[in-house]
């Protein structure tokens, strides 16, 4: 068995989410917690975090990260390199989808194992936090609240929770992170640090 490592298996899944979940929009690397997400895949309604176990990986945090995953996002999945393939199943919960990665004739294949369920853990509250600060204010703008321009962000986000339902805030979750332009918050920030003398 070829021995898989997170370069192989990494660009090959994005073609292959795209072909199986449709419109999606991929963030890589994103903190959440005192983890990291591999991935972000951005649906419609939901936001789903992809954990990638290559051959070269261990379990050794597969704990915290499962209790992070859970925590931030609708469901989840882990990609598992061949050598993971067989005891996957045994170090994530029964709700998390299970993706299986290997050579075949050269090229990359995968098979879903299991789909992923809803995680029970998900705090709308951390799922939230996920989004910048324009990116909320565009919420609290299509849902008629007020600006709230001197709060902090777990005000803002307190607000939104209690005022937008649950089923119309993750749509609009999903559109932020959509249309979100790196470019454009990347330029900010350069502005803002030309200002303080960074």
């Amino acid at each position: 068995m070829v021995k898989l490592y997170d370069k192989d298996i990494r660009e090959p899944l994005f073609d292959f989410l795209e072909e199986r979940y449709g419109k999606i929009r991929i963030i890589e690397e994103k903190q959440m917690g005192r983890s990291r997400a591999d991935i972000v895949m951005v649906m419609p309604c939901a936001v789903a975090g992809i954990e990638i176990k290559s051959d070269a990986d261990t379990y050794v945090r597969l704990k915290r990260q499962v209790r992070d995953y859970d925590r931030y996002f609708d469901r989840n999945y882990v990609v598992a390199g061949g050598s993971h393939g067989l005891h996957i199943r045994e170090h994530v919960p029964d709700w998390w989808g299970i993706i299986t990665a290997e050579k075949v004739d050269g090229a990359m294949d995968f098979y879903v194992m299991r789909e992923a369920g809803d995680s029970p853990k998900t705090d709308l509250k951390l799922k939230l936090g996920i989004l910048w600060r324009p990116e909320l204010a565009h919420i609290q703008e299509q849902n008629g609240l007020p600006g709230y321009k001197q709060k902090s962000k777990k005000f803002v986000t307190d607000k939104i929770i209690e005022r937008v339902p649950e089923d119309i805030l993750n749509v609009q979750i999903s559109q932020e992170l959509f249309e979100r332009d790196y470019n454009e918050i990347g330029a900010i920030i350069g502005e803002y640090k030309k200002r303080r003398g960074y």
